[in-house]
């Protein structure tokens, strides 16, 4: 008989992209946050930034190079838009790339918005390490992602496997 895991909480960061959000009306950061702590994580920081994508990889740089984060979550930016620009500054920090997590989001977000989901450049990956997610700023499509995806790959409980108990092995 296998032995039930245990919940092991991670430290996860925060980043809500965006020209126009501030910290009174970010819903998307604020759900996040609110998620990753229910769920019996941690966040240790969390910051909220234009669309720049030299200030965006400067601060996703630094959390990676903290061996105490075990993940990043970014919202916003992940459009086509003219300012959207967060693929371009954090897709070249990644040491692999996670293409199951921006093909599963997609297909999940069929069933909520339809064709409109080809427009998400959500992705995912590993960088020195840590899990990063990007997804789009909408408030749902942080609850889609979250709800169907990542709290399930975050939680060590989750069988057959999960990404949560991989963290030992990441830096072999």
């Amino acid at each position: 008989m296998t032995a039930e895991r245990d919940f092991i909480p991670l430290q996860v960061c925060v980043l809500t992209v965006s020209d126009t959000r501030t910290a009174a009306n970010d819903t998307s950061g604020d759900y996040l946050v609110q998620s990753l702590e229910a769920a019996g994580h941690r966040v240790p920081m969390r910051a909220l930034m234009p669309d720049d994508r030299y200030r965006l990889r400067a601060i996703v740089a630094q959390w990676i190079a903290d061996p105490e984060v075990d993940g990043i979550l970014v919202t916003g930016g992940t459009g086509f838009t003219g300012r959207d620009s967060t693929p371009e500054a954090l897709l070249p920090l990644l040491d692999k790339e996670m293409p199951g997590f921006g093909e599963l989001f997609r297909a999940v977000s069929v069933e909520e918005i339809g064709t409109s989901s080809l427009q998400s450049r959500a992705f995912a990956g590993l960088a020195n390490a840590t899990f990063l997610f990007a997804l789009p700023g909408s408030t749902s499509a942080c609850r889609t992602a979250w709800e169907k995806i990542i709290r399930h790959q975050l939680d060590a409980r989750t069988k057959p496997c999960n990404l949560a108990t991989l963290r030992p092995r990441l830096r072999e």
